[in-house]
């Protein structure tokens, strides 16, 4: 049996979590939520990353759907209520492979019953409008973590990609957390400054995630995870999940993105935009300055250095697809987790280690995070905190 034989009959058992997906956010940006002019029951390998075909190829038994808004559009809450309602129709069209799931016991009862358990994220705390009762309806409505930024700050959270504004989490930003806490709403640390990852595990009650980042020491982008950082996640009881993003795992990417955001820019587009006239200009820059190749080699070293870190307790899988234009050879879409788990078997990792990475990890996260919600509702009330009250007018 090869490598890649024992990859895949071990995700007939121990599917792949996947921490962060945009499919719900392209589905927007190319056809406005038209689900069947992107009916992800067929191949859609010339539009997306992700479609039902390639996700069961891929051995994926479960799915954070990230629900995602930018940061600059008017109306946030508004429209991560409409994410929400893409990944609710997406479950309803297809419902012998999707099945919403809410818990760890959801979760385990998706598996179980041969289907993909459909949990949402969303990315970026400005969607909650500095309102901890839009949060509470965001996790009434199924959303079950938070990044608590995106690429810019709000107003109670510093972002890894912009200018420090409150040195890390404000007083507010630190009431989010606890709500979040007592929600049982996981809190998710990628995309935020250094100084919020650490103010968030000193406030956290809770284990925290990472949805989707790599590992610092290996890629030296602010998107990725520190040492410091990552030697806290046993204490915490968190995780950090890998992304596959190429700008952050390999380092000579990182430069080549700089000049492609720059590029983007020039032309009039955000440097996110992933629509065809944004491909294009993509496709043309990347003619005239070839782009750097990332691999599955190339993840597997952040995995290698994020387990000899944190430890195999700690680690999981967010690939990103469908929010990024690039994906490293290897791992071009969701149905190239099994090439991943190859390498690392390649390389010396245990079935028992591979089996905590894809599915024990994230299952044991989201139960720890219900339980320490069950013992803080005991004894804790709704916040209703405002920014105005804990932070001033500054």
């Amino acid at each position: 049996m090869t490598s890649l034989d024992e990859a895949r009959s071990l995700l007939r058992e121990f599917p792949v979590v996947d921490g962060h997906n945009d499919l719900p956010w392209a589905l927007r940006e190319q056809v406005r939520y038209d689900l069947a002019a992107r009916d992800i029951a067929v191949h859609q390998n010339e539009h997306l990353h992700t479609d039902i075909p390639r996700l069961r190829e891929g051995g994926v038994g479960a799915q954070y759907w990230s629900v995602y808004v930018r940061s600059d559009l008017p109306g946030a809450a508004v429209a991560t209520l409409e994410q929400i309602d893409c990944v609710r129709q997406l479950i309803a069209r297809h419902p012998t492979d999707l099945q919403a799931a809410r818990t760890a016991a959801d979760m385990e009862a998706a598996r179980a019953d041969g289907r993909i358990a459909s949990l949402m994220g969303a990315e970026g705390g400005h969607s909650i409008e500095n309102s901890l009762g839009t949060l509470r309806g965001l996790y009434e409505l199924g959303v079950r973590y938070m990044t608590l930024t995106h690429n810019d700050n709000n107003d109670w959270a510093d972002s890894a990609t912009d200018e420090p504004k409150v040195g890390g989490l404000s007083a507010f930003g630190r009431e989010v957390v606890r709500e979040m806490n007592r929600l049982g709403m996981l809190v998710d640390l990628s995309h935020v400054a250094t100084t919020t990852m650490r103010a968030a595990l000193d406030t956290s009650s809770a284990p925290v995630i990472f949805s989707h980042s790599s590992a610092r020491a290996v890629c030296d982008h602010p998107r990725n995870v520190p040492d410091d950082v990552l030697e806290r996640l046993p204490a915490n009881g968190g995780m950090a999940m890998v992304t596959f993003v190429p700008k952050f795992v390999l380092q000579a990417a990182v430069d080549w993105t700089l000049a492609a955001d720059e590029n983007m820019r020039a032309h009039g587009l955000h440097h996110l935009d992933t629509s065809p006239r944004a491909m294009e200009i993509h496709r043309a820059f990347e003619e005239r300055h070839p782009r750097p190749i990332a691999t599955v080699a190339t993840v597997a070293d952040h995995l290698d250095h994020m387990r000899e870190v944190a430890g195999i307790d700690h680690l999981g899988i967010g690939g990103d697809y469908d929010g990024t234009a690039f994906t490293p050879d290897g791992l071009n879409d969701v149905s190239g987790y099994p090439n991943l788990l190859a390498e690392l078997l390649e390389r010396g990792w245990s079935k028992a280690d591979l089996a905590k990475l894809t599915w024990k990890n994230a299952v044991r996260v989201l139960g720890a995070a219900e339980d320490v919600a069950r013992e803080i509702q005991a004894t804790r009330a709704p916040s209703n905190a405002t920014i105005e009250s804990l932070d001033g007018d500054a």
